[in-house]
């Protein structure tokens, strides 16, 4: 397996492959693992995520899945990097992580089987898909403002090729506490069936990225908090949470909510609403 990753360098968005815990450029530069400014490891032209595909998730919610995946799209000014800062905006509360394994298309890819659908895929890397469910109420078919608000789509931190999806296991960590557990054998439907569902009707070009899920036990976070997704074979993602100084213009749109569908969301699928508000910090 080799591991891409793109990175500032001398100020210019630099493509190298990590040896050890050395980033090495084409040109021969290089630049320590731990010091590089990292950027997304890919530039895609579309971000596509799937609802729900572990079990744990579905479980946690009390619900079924449905017949095929449904899906929604993040757009591109969400992206993040590793290390970076995810904003939360004053005026909200309900920011929630969701670690996940993100899908990078290699080729043009459009009407394949999912037995085909491996030739096609460049690589993986790990996705944190947050959900800013203070908007949930207006965005809840769509979820443009809940998942594709500035900041809230980190990749990183590198594109792994040749790495097998099969048997295993994402955590996420809060403060170094892990909070998500799930192995990949829990999915219902896995990288190869996403990428060939999508590519029916879309056409994926090499960089766009699929994220393929979350386990259970996604949770509220607040400014000062770091939160870490580690995948075996991957790496580790992480970010920092920080509070946007801005608050949501109150002149147009719809406004921030903290309805009964909010909160059980933002709270998991346990939490059993009984007229009392959880606690907001930060």
């Amino acid at each position: 397996m080799t591991e891409y990753r793109r990175i500032l360098l001398d100020g210019a968005a630099v493509e190298v492959v990590r040896d050890g815990d050395t980033l090495r450029a084409a040109d021969g530069r290089t630049a320590g693992v731990d010091e590089a400014v990292h950027l997304p490891p890919v530039t895609p032209s579309k971000i596509i995520a799937v609802h729900l595909n572990y079990r744990s998730r579905v479980e946690e919610f009390g619900t079924t899945l449905p017949s095929a995946p449904t899906y929604f799209h993040k757009p591109t000014s969400s992206l993040n990097a590793h290390r970076g800062a995810v904003v939360r905006p004053e005026g909200c509360a309900w920011l929630n992580y969701e670690g996940e394994i993100a899908i990078v298309i290699g080729r043009t890819c459009r009407n394949v089987s999912p037995a085909e659908a491996g030739r096609y895929i460049a690589g993986y890397t790990i996705g944190n898909d947050y959900g800013l469910h203070d908007f949930r109420d207006t965005d809840a078919g769509s979820m443009l403002r809940v998942k594709g608000s500035d900041t809230l789509c980190p990749l990183g931190p590198g594109l792994v090729d040749d790495w097998d999806f099969r048997g295993k296991t994402l955590r996420t960590l809060v403060n170094g506490v892990v909070r998500q557990e799930a192995g990949t054998d829990e999915m219902e439907w896995d990288m190869h069936y996403l990428v060939a569902d999508i590519a029916r009707t879309i056409t994926l070009y090499p960089g766009d990225v699929l994220l393929s899920g979350t386990p259970a036990i996604s949770r509220t976070v607040h400014p000062g908090d770091v939160v870490e997704v580690e995948v075996e074979g991957l790496g580790r993602l992480t970010n920092h949470i920080v509070s946007g100084p801005v608050p949501i213009r109150t002149d147009c749109g719809a406004q921030p909510t903290e309805s009964e569908e909010v909160l059980s969301t933002a709270q998991g699928g346990d939490w059993e609403f009984r007229g009392v508000r959880p606690p907001r910090r930060g």
